[in-house]
């Protein structure tokens, strides 16, 4: 659950900051200025966005990071217990098969 929810809020600010660049642009394109004043401000919006995305690039590399380890630390923790399990089985075979060569 917690999963849909952190791509489901990442789908959002993504679709969020789209949103903005795209407005800004529109914005910047419709304005009365001059190509000299609009090339400049494109250029100065999309440094902005890419520091951005940059940063956004960031924050989702340490959550798949922290995803990755406890997915690691899940799998030790059962592997360990599965082990202990097949463990016990073979002992407990072990001692049946005595038993009943013994017997």
């Amino acid at each position: 659950m917690n999963d849909e929810k952190c791509c489901s809020t990442g789908h959002v600010i993504l679709a969020f900051v789209f949103g903005a660049v795209v407005g800004a642009g529109v914005a910047l394109l419709t304005a009365p200025q001059s190509g000299r004043e609009t090339r400049e401000k494109i250029k100065e919006l999309a440094d902005e966005t890419r520091k951005k995305a940059g940063d956004y690039a960031c924050q989702v590399k340490e959550k798949v990071s922290s995803a990755v380890e406890s997915g690691k630390h899940f799998v030790e923790e059962k592997k360990s217990l599965i082990s202990t399990a097949i463990d016990a089985g073979k002992e407990a075979f072990e001692k049946e098969k005595e038993k009943l060569s013994k017997g």
